[in-house]
């Protein structure tokens, strides 16, 4: 668990009417100097950008955010009136999927692949080199398919790291097939399950899958299989030893509340990062039952569109780091069970990525971060 914040004003500019007060029930408020001033204590990083969220819903004016007192004794300030604003809370790096403790960095293989994640690498050798160095850095857990190339990516995993660390998880996902010519097809019905399990577990030479997830297609399966058939084939796997856990992807909270009426939900696999937060509320939901949810795509947009960020660049600047790694920083900041996969097939990338886990953005920074303009967000 992170370790709790403390107590925090929160200077809004205007006066609140009771409508919008009543989104704050934890925090006391006063009017002073056209301003109202929110206070109140916040147990952890959620429970801030859950305030932050709230601001920006109600489309309100955000003046400042203030750290008064701390429980920490290693806060610096403690013991004044006022701490430092500009202190960085320590961040966990190690979190829970299911039960099992594991770093929240991890890796995305799916890069690896050749143009269109279909055939080899130009330089398998490259890519093979990429994942060594990913477990030298400390990657405990490698996300993949076997429909990444398909076979390329698994096979490349094999032959670069087997026989595996023992504490390497692997993270997989079924629900999709490729043709002749690379095109994507979904592969939903239990049988194209169990096949696509047996696949991985075959190509990456295991006896046991650490978690696998069900990617969905869109907002009804085009093969016409109900979510209880396909969630009763994995678990019918989970039951055989050849998978461990259980994840959804491509989801909405709609299905995952029908996926927790049938088997526990390790983890979630979705769309996510700094310039598009749509699933802020399934981050929430995840939040309030302990289910670790995974950015598929956490640099999507790419280094360009987070360069151009205001923003981005000014925090970026401040940290001597680039927009990436802001972003990345980010992300790891938004959720405690936050777990990112980025993807590259260059071993400088890889390293610039997992050196964002060094990054300790400040409360100042994530009240600038917080107007990051993108798809889903209110931000200006």
């Amino acid at each position: 668990m992170a370790r709790p914040l403390g107590t925090y004003t929160i200077r809004i500019r205007g006066r609140l009417g009771e409508t919008a007060l009543s989104a704050f029930p934890s925090m006391t408020f006063e009017l002073k100097d056209g301003e109202t001033v929110l206070t109140g204590f916040l147990e952890d990083r959620p429970a801030l950008f859950g305030v932050l969220a709230q601001i920006e819903a109600l489309d309100l004016e955000l003046v400042e955010v203030r750290e008064v007192k701390s429980p920490d004794s290693r806060t610096p300030g403690a013991g004044d009136d006022v701490a430092d604003p500009a202190y960085a809370a320590s961040m966990n790096l190690t979190t829970f999927l299911g039960s099992k403790p594991i770093k929240r960095m991890g890796y995305g293989a799916m890069q690896l692949a050749g143009p269109g994640v279909f055939g080899p690498p130009r330089d398998p050798s490259a890519a093979r080199a990429v994942l060594r160095r990913a477990v030298e850095l400390g990657v405990d857990h490698i996300d993949t398919s076997q429909y990444y190339g398909p076979d390329v990516v698994n096979d490349l995993i094999r032959e670069a790291l087997h026989p595996y660390p023992e504490n390497l998880k692997l993270v997989s996902k079924v629900g999709a097939r490729r043709d002749r010519a690379g095109g994507w097809h979904p592969a939903l019905r239990p049988h194209e399950l169990r096949e696509g399990v047996e696949a991985n577990l075959r190509s990456l030479r295991v006896d046991r899958i650490d978690l696998v997830n069900l990617r969905l297609v869109g907002a009804r399966d085009p093969t016409g299989t109900s979510l209880e058939d396909q969630l009763g084939a994995l678990e019918n796997l989970r039951r055989e030893g050849k998978l461990d856990l259980i994840g959804l992807s491509n989801v909405d909270q709609g299905r995952v509340r029908r996926a927790l009426d049938l088997v526990d939900v390790a983890e979630i696999q979705n769309l996510y990062s700094i310039i598009d937060r749509r699933d802020d509320e399934l981050i929430a939901f995840a939040g309030e039952r302990g289910i670790a949810f995974v950015p598929f795509f956490p640099l999507a947009g790419g280094p360009a569109q987070f360069a151009a960020q205001t923003s981005i660049a000014q925090v970026a600047d401040k940290h001597g780091a680039t927009p990436a790694q802001i972003a990345l920083a980010w992300s790891l900041a938004r959720y405690e069970r936050m777990l990112l996969i980025p993807g590259t097939s260059s071993v400088a990338h890889l390293e610039e990525n997992m050196s964002a886990a060094e990054i300790e953005l400040d409360n100042a920074d994530l009240v600038a971060l917080s107007h990051v303009a993108g798809p889903g967000s209110s931000a200006q």
